[in-house]
């Protein structure tokens, strides 16, 4: 599919360019109209008004292909069945949007299309690869094996060893790469409440507070108490205090010119938390247990923990700062 032959030709993670506007535009109509069956769910036309819900909204949940096509193109006509076939086999893991060109041209044009049939995939809102003409199921196949992933022929394996890795490449700093993995869970299993954790963390290490707190509002209640869940719905509310509590460096003034400030530590430990200062967030509620331990009744121990439940007590920050605190509430 990509290659030197494909202007939307890009490598696995790449994007295309590109700015697509939205307008108004008479209703399409298609070469051939998908089947009048629960598959036809995965298959719908679209007009240039209700591009950016049925294309760029709906690629943020799962992959989009959009047929540029048109009635006197006849190599589309060749396409098409073919195209709906292996998407309906696909078993919802892409969705088709057919936009006729001569009736809404505005956007083929925006992106640049000047050949038909055209397919350009969408995701997260935005084009990342394609191809032109018509060819072979094999080759259409092969392509939605890429933008979606392998049909999985054991999906409860493959969904472990996605939830693994993407954990993995989370706890190493690569957000995005744990993204993509946490998001093909998601696609598999909607309601699976580690890929739904697991997404919300990676916005919340990207800054995307918002995004992660419309996610988890957005949990069927009977997920509310799975263990992942609540975790990263913590980690939230920390970020989310840590954000209205001031200017750090305005704190640590106040430290040095008296170092016995307890509330401006801990203010200062929850905003070292949400930059992902573990080591340094400890360290200070530490350092207030040791100057006074009856402070907000315990308070800089009790807030340790939280933290300990959030990072995980694996994370080498928490194991770290038990064993200092084994050490002040031992000695």
């Amino acid at each position: 599919m990509s290659g030197t032959n494909n202007p939307y030709g890009t490598s696995m993670g790449g994007h295309m360019t590109g700015s697509v506007q939205y307008g108004g535009g008479a209703p399409a109509s298609s070469p051939t109209p998908a089947p009048a069956s629960a598959e036809a769910s995965h298959i719908k036309d679209t007009t240039t008004a209700a591009f950016s819900k049925d294309v760029m909204e709906e690629s943020r949940r799962q992959p989009v292909l959009v047929d540029f096509w048109a009635p006197w193109c006849g190599p589309c006509k060749q396409l098409t069945p073919v195209l709906e076939k292996v998407v309906n086999e696909a078993g919802g893991r892409v969705k088709l949007v057919k936009l006729n060109i001569d009736d809404h041209p505005s956007i083929p044009g925006q992106l640049g299309i000047q050949s038909i049939p055209a397919i350009v995939a969408f995701q997260d809102g935005r084009p990342v690869d394609g191809f032109m003409g018509a060819v072979p199921e094999s080759q259409i196949r092969e392509f939605i094996d890429k933008i979606a992933g392998p049909a999985l022929d054991d999906p409860a394996a493959e969904i472990e060893a996605a939830l693994a890795e993407a954990k993995q490449l989370l706890a190493d700093g690569d957000h995005q790469g744990a993204a993509q993995l946490f998001g093909f869970v998601m696609q598999v299993d909607p309601e699976n409440p580690a890929g739904i954790a697991g997404i919300a963390d990676c916005m919340i290490a990207l800054g995307e507070y918002q995004r992660a707190s419309d996610l988890l509002a957005s949990v069927p209640e009977d997920l509310l108490a799975d263990a992942a869940v609540q975790a990263v719905a913590r980690k939230l509310a920390q970020y989310e205090e840590a954000r209205a509590l001031g200017d750090p460096a305005a704190l640590e003034r106040e430290l040095a010119a008296n170092p016995d400030n307890h509330d401006a530590r801990m203010k200062l430990a929850k905003i070292f938390n949400a930059q992902g200062r573990r080591d340094d967030a400890a360290d200070q509620l530490l350092t207030v247990m040791r100057k006074d331990r009856a402070y907000e009744d315990d308070g800089a121990r009790k807030q340790l923990v939280e933290f300990f439940e959030s990072w995980g007590f694996k994370d080498p920050a928490t194991v770290t700062a038990r064993r200092k605190l084994s050490s002040i509430l031992f000695s």
